[in-house]
């Protein structure tokens, strides 16, 4: 099976680096620098959130009080073909003049 590794990536995540972590499937990711890394065998791959039911990349209007952009403070998530930030456990994609709600991720604290 093909997938997509992060080269050169000497940071070891572990549960107590301090990254956000994410439960996705089988596994966990860590959210570092708009990636999604998870380790498999001696490297790290690069994940994304899949669309599907529980995150859709459909446009479902939210009320948020934040614009979200690269200085917001939210960490981005790469789902789909887009990226979303992460804000509170749920994906928000900004679209146009509003903000989407691409549903829940499994944060874990």
């Amino acid at each position: 099976m093909s997938h997509h590794t992060h080269d050169n990536h000497t940071h070891e995540h572990s549960l107590s680096c301090g990254h956000t972590k994410i439960r996705h499937g089988d596994h966990i990711d860590y959210v570092h620098d708009g990636h999604l890394h998870h380790k498999h065998e001696e490297h790290w791959d690069e994940c994304k959130i899949g669309v599907s039911d529980e995150n859709p990349d459909s446009c479902t209007p939210v009320q948020s009080d934040c614009e979200h952009n690269e200085d917001c403070g939210h960490e981005l998530v790469p789902h789909g073909d887009h990226y979303d930030y992460l804000v509170d456990g749920r994906l928000h994609h900004v679209h146009g003049d509003h903000i989407d709600d691409h549903g829940p991720v499994d944060v874990i604290k």
